[in-house]
């Protein structure tokens, strides 16, 4: 990341990137915040909760807010590389063929075919490799085609835009008690958290939720750095190779803890939602199941955020879920 550290990372960074996002020409949504006792979910806590709906974004996932700024900051007709497995890579697809880039995205074999054949039919390239060997190919595109590679997590763009959620969501509660995000690479975790620390909020306690056969952010908390770990969960979103530098480090100072959900929990939590009519992606519903199986400290009588953050599953796959 060269100079890029925690430092880098300044409220008035991040209130540019939300204007930037604000205009993009990609349409980037100011997604609805509903309270949860405004819908028919299930909730045994004596608590204020606030869903993001960012499942109802632009492309399907929060992604569109990261990508929307990282492209605005590179050259338009760029030749571009990432590696995603699925989310990023469909808002890359998107923004690549409105500012005519040429693009190439590396996919974990695991990642469903329909994701993959969404992105192509933007006109970008898929290369599916193992998990292991994704940055492997993303190197070889950089040295022997010289494309440039934009980073799916770990990126200052990328997390400035993604800020800009957190950034919405004090618009309409400006001190909540608590947050709870969902956390892969650690990109939007680190982004909204930056955010709302910075934004003066020092009481609001942030809590990541990975997957516990995803834990890279978890163990690098232990660790006291960012480790990788062959992941493996439900929710591929939220199974990268390795945590994120930059995430890391903004996740260690602006954020309370990670917590761990099983993929038990996971399905569940996707049946419930879509019960209640949302559509939910595995990784998009992990803040909620984190909070409907008590995985969050002390939520009796607080205010607190819950992201939904993304709604990208298919009919195909939804059938794999207990009704």
């Amino acid at each position: 990341m060269g100079e890029v550290s925690a430092d880098s990372v300044t409220l008035d960074l991040l209130r540019d990137a939300w204007e930037t996002v604000r205009s993009s020409p990609l349409g980037v949504i100011n997604t609805p915040m509903i309270p949860w006792c405004q819908t028919t979910l299930p909730l045994h806590l004596r608590c204020n909760v606030h869903i993001k709906l960012e499942n109802m974004q632009r492309t399907g996932s929060f992604k569109i807010r990261g990508v929307a700024n990282q492209f605005f900051r590179r050259p338009e007709g760029g030749n571009f590389v990432t590696m995603s497995a699925g989310n990023y890579g469909k808002a890359f697809a998107y923004a690549s063929k409105h500012y005519g880039s040429k693009g190439k995205v590396v996919m974990p074999e695991t990642a469903p075919v329909s994701r993959s054949i969404l992105i192509q039919s933007f006109g970008v390239e898929v290369e599916q490799v193992p998990t292991s060997c994704l940055m492997n190919v993303v190197n070889r595109c950089v040295q022997e085609d010289a494309m440039t590679f934009l980073h799916s997590y770990d990126d200052l763009d990328l997390i400035a835009g993604h800020a800009s959620l957190g950034l919405e969501v004090l618009e309409v509660i400006p001190k909540p008690d608590v947050v709870v995000v969902c956390c892969g690479g650690g990109g939007l975790l680190a982004g909204v958290a930056a955010a709302i620390k910075l934004s003066g909020c020092d009481g609001t306690r942030i809590y990541g939720v990975e997957p516990d056969g995803a834990c890279t952010m978890y163990r690098s908390f232990i660790e006291k750095k960012p480790v990788g770990m062959e992941a493996e969960s439900i929710a591929s979103g939220l199974a990268p190779p390795f945590a994120g530098t930059l995430p890391f480090e903004l996740c260690q100072r602006y954020v309370e803890g990670i917590v761990l959900i099983n993929d038990d929990e996971i399905k569940a939590a996707v049946s419930s939602l879509y019960r209640s009519g949302l559509v939910v992606e595995p990784s998009g519903c992990a803040a909620f199941a984190a909070i409907v199986n008590d995985k969050i400290p002390e939520l009796e009588g607080k205010t607190v955020v819950c992201i939904l953050s993304g709604g990208n599953i298919g009919k195909d796959e939804l059938v794999n879920f207990p009704g």
